[in-house]
């Protein structure tokens, strides 16, 4: 197949009945995906077209005359058209040989002008172009203002592109630079460095204390921003306020919908006893909880716990936290590796389960994920983790960071290839710091990557560029030193009303 070819990747299998539309990287080339990307239907017309040397393809399927799936590779400037044409079934012209060539979507100039007001652009909230439109006409021309806003763009994040070519067409002009874009949190007017060279430089131990000294409102929304930088600056000598936390932070569980909350104990690298799965059981049957469930990070959930519960439900589990609730180190997927696979080149079960207790609840700007594979067949998925590793033949592991599974996809840079498990260890905790100290709040790695770039990473966590790489190791040390399981607290509760 062309696509596979130019990409080295089968975007066929991995997008195979996609009802939905989808814009990501593959190697580095733009990729859109909406629909079905091979004919379901014999009468299905499925029109192609590629250049190779330009790594540009692009395949329609075309279903009584409505668009039902469509792949553009390499030159995804037709895909505004082509998702309103495809969510809103929207005739298609005719003849067909312009889908090859133009796809029946005006020139770029022109589609974003000829979609209709109340074409839907952020599917998350519900904002139509003509939301977006309004916003620009009331004096908006930033693309921060826009988002904060009218909303659109802050959910999954997957319409920004399109968010920005509205914005760009309605203000028919220059943007405004928006300096906020480049602050931590945006009622304090720095950026992430100037900010913990402040917070050091005074000696700020709290959220508080930084609010009272920077002289700005006590934000709320702020908050969980500067906790997490607090707790990475000062580690053991950080000053907790429970106020400055999320709900979820304060009583370390996933608040649901109802009101209940969702448990998830540690189940390091997938790997679980029958001990545990009878203590499992037996916790959801004494608490009458709705649902089990076995999540994507091989963990599993019990779903449907009251407020009041959770100090009993830890206890009765007696096992640590796997802090599904927080912006944290969250788990470590594996496959059986090479102990019990024989495609199995590397131990991943072992080096996953070292990775995960070492590095178990790590503060972070944005949750983090991760993957161990023993062979390249990625059983684990580790290629679409904020870190991966993947075992390669002579007992090696190649490092993958800023990989994606979910409303954005990115497979992870190649950072390295390592001689060693214990040299794994070193550089994905070489580079949780390094994104730890440089990335944006709720920043993900793949964002991060994208924005930094793979060579500047490389450079510092590979190459010990400016001589960092022991400060950075120290300074892991720190915060790890600093860890103690927050299920704790439902023995001695933090506050009396905490479970309350």
């Amino acid at each position: 197949m062309l696509a596979a070819h130019i990409t080295g990747a089968d975007p066929h299998a991995a997008y195979h009945g996609s009802k939905v539309a989808t814009k990501l990287k593959v190697s580095g080339i733009d990729l859109a995906t909406m629909g079905l990307v091979e004919p379901a239907h014999d009468d299905d017309e499925f029109i192609q077209y590629a250049e190779p040397k330009r790594r540009v393809y692009t395949a329609v399927i075309v279903r009584d005359g409505k668009l039902v799936g469509a792949t553009l590779l390499g030159d995804v400037s037709k895909v505004s058209f082509l998702m309103q044409a495809f969510d809103r079934g929207m005739v298609l012209p005719e003849e067909r040989r312009s889908l090859l060539f133009d796809l029946g979507a005006p020139a770029p100039s022109a589609s974003v002008a000829e979609l209709p007001d109340d074409a839907q652009i952020c599917n998350c909230n519900g904002v139509t172009k003509g939301a977006i439109r309004a916003c620009v006409l009331g004096g908006e021309r930033t693309m921060r203002g826009v988002m904060v806003s009218t909303r659109a763009g802050s959910g999954c994040g997957s319409c920004k592109d399109q968010v920005l070519e509205v914005l760009e067409w309605a203000a028919d002009g220059p943007l405004e630079d928006d300096p906020a874009a480049d602050y931590y949190v945006p009622s304090i007017p720095l950026a992430k460095g100037d900010l913990m060279d402040v917070v050091r430089g005074r000696g700020l131990r709290s959220v508080s204390s930084v609010m009272e000294a920077l002289g700005r409102d006590d934000d709320a929304a702020v908050k969980p921003a500067l906790v997490s930088l607090l707790k990475m600056v000062w580690g053991p000598e950080y000053e907790d306020e429970r106020h400055a936390r999320y709900i979820n932070d304060r009583v370390h569980g996933n608040i649901q919908k109802d009101g209940t909350f969702s448990v998830v104990p540690r189940i390091a690298g997938g790997v679980t006893t029958s001990d545990q799965l009878r203590r499992l059981a037996d916790v959801a049957d004494r608490y009458e909880l709705p649902m089990i469930k076995i999540t994507g990070g091989q963990r599993i959930d019990l779903l449907g716990v009251k407020k009041e519960d959770l100090p009993a439900v830890w206890r009765d589990l007696d096992m640590p936290s796997g802090h599904a609730y927080g912006k944290s180190f969250r788990t470590v997927k594996t496959c059986v590796g090479s102990d019990f696979c024989r495609f199995g080149l590397g131990d991943s079960t072992s080096l996953g389960v070292a990775i995960e207790e070492r590095f178990a609840g790590l503060e972070s700007p944005a949750k983090l994920k991760l993957g161990v594979a023993g062979c390249p067949r990625n059983c684990s998925e580790a290629l679409v983790k904020d870190v991966g590793l993947v075992a390669v033949e002579g007992a090696r592991w190649e490092m993958y960071v800023g990989g994606a599974a979910g409303a954005q996809v990115r497979k992870g840079d190649l950072l390295c290839t390592l001689d060693s498990a214990e040299e794994a260890m070193l550089r994905v905790g070489r580079f949780i710091q390094y994104y730890r100290e440089n990335a944006r709040w709720l920043e993900r790695t793949y964002g991060f990557m994208e924005r930094v770039g793979v060579g500047a990473v490389r450079a510092v966590v590979v190459e010990d560029a400016g001589g960092v790489g022991e400060r950075l190791d120290a300074a892991l040390e720190m915060s790890l030193s600093a860890y103690s399981d927050p299920w704790l607290e439902g023995r001695e509760p933090v506050t009396a009303t905490q479970f309350a």
